[in-house]
C-alpha cells in the first residue's frame, strides 16, 4: 500500500523528546536480540517530521545511522513498514512509484493510488524529487511502462494541475454530466477523452455536483457507468479518481479492506 507518512490520523506526539526517543531506539537494538515492540512504540506514534528529527538526534548522540541500524536488526514486512515510516511522505511516494515501474511488470494499483489521491503541491514535489533522485522524469517512466488511455490518465494526473478551488458552477455541472452521459451510456462505444477531460481537471466540489446531476440523467451512479464503459487499468484509474473526489477517507478505507482480504485476514 502506498499511503504512509503524515496524511492519516497520526498527530504530533505530546511531550515529544527526540533525544529520549533516539535513546529508546538505540537500547532496543543494542546487544542480543531486538525489541521490536519498543521500535513500534516510538516510530508508529510520531509524525513524519518528528521521525526525521529522531533520525538526526540518533546520529548526533551515537554517531550511527539509524536507517543502517534498523536494516541490520529487522527484516521482512516489519522492516519494509519501518523503513517506509522513516522516509518523508514525498520521498516514500517517489520510491513507491519507482518500484511500481521498474523491473518486469507494473504495479498499476500503486501508480493509480498515489497519482489519484495527492494534491497539486504534493504531485509537483513528487515530480521534482523523482527527477532529482533518479535522473529521469516521472512522465517519461510512465510513458515507457504504460500505454493508451491509461497512460494518458496517469500523465494528466502527474501534471499536478487540477482545479483545487471550491466553486461549483451549477450550469457547467449539468453540462459536464450531460457530456459524460453522451460520451458513454448514450452512445455505442465510449469517448474516453471526455471522461478524462472532466474527471481529471474539475475541482472536487464541482465534480460531486456533476455526479449528482449525472445520477438524474443516467438513472445510475457514475461509478456504475465507469465500470460498464471501461475495463482494466483505465477503469481502475477513473474509479479511483471518482472515489477520491467523493471521499478520500472512504477511498483509502476501501484500499485497506482489499489489501487485508488479499492477505487472508478474516472479513
Amino acid at each position: 500500500m502506498a499511503a504512509i507518512g503524515n496524511r492519516g490520523t497520526v498527530r504530533e506526539y505530546s511531550g515529544f523528546n527526540p533525544q529520549e526517543d533516539a535513546a529508546k531506539l538505540r537500547k532496543a537494538m543494542k546487544g542480543l536480540g531486538t525489541d521490536e515492540d519498543a521500535i513500534t512504540q516510538v516510530l508508529a506514534h510520531r509524525t513524519a517530521a518528528q521521525r526525521q528529527q529522531i533520525k538526526l538526534d540518533y546520529k548526533t548522540a551515537f554517531g550511527r545511522d539509524l536507517i543502517g541500524d534498523l536494516k541490520s536488526e529487522i527484516s521482512g514486512n516489519f522492516e519494509q513498514v519501518v523503513l517506509g515510516l522513516m522516509m518523508t511522505p514525498i520521498m516514500y511516494d517517489v520510491h513507491e512509484l519507482k518500484n511500481a515501474i521498474k523491473g518486469a511488470g507494473t504495479d498499476e494499483g500503486c501508480l493509480i493510488e498515489i497519482l489519484a489521491s495527492r494534491n497539486n503541491r504534493e504531485i509537483q514535489q513528487i515530480v521534482a524529487t523523482y527527477k532529482k533522485e533518479f535522473g529521469k522524469s516521472l512522465e517519461d517512466d510512465i510513458c515507457g511502462d504504460t500505454s493508451h488511455m491509461f497512460e494518458r490518465v496517469l500523465v494528466s494526473l502527474a501534471t499536478g494541475n487540477r482545479d483545487e478551488g471550491t466553486q461549483v458552477n451549477e450550469e457547467q455541472a449539468k453540462k459536464d454530466a450531460k457530456a459524460l452521459y453522451e460520451a458513454g451510456e448514450k452512445q455505442w462505444g465510449t469517448d474516453e477523452v471526455a471522461f478524462l477531460s472532466i474527471l481529471c481537471i474539475r475541482n472536487p466540489a464541482h465534480l460531486r455536483k456533476v455526479f449528482e446531476e449525472y445520477q438524474k440523467i443516467a438513472k445510475k451512479d457514475i461509478e456504475s457507468s465507469v465500470k460498464g464503459e471501461m475495463s482494466g487499468s483505465l477503469e481502475n484509474a477513473l474509479l479511483a479518481v471518482v472515489q477520491n473526489m467523493r471521499s478520500q477517507p472512504a477511498f483509502f478505507a476501501g484500499r485497506l479492506y482489499k489489501s487485508m482480504k488479499v492477505c487472508g485476514f478474516p472479513s
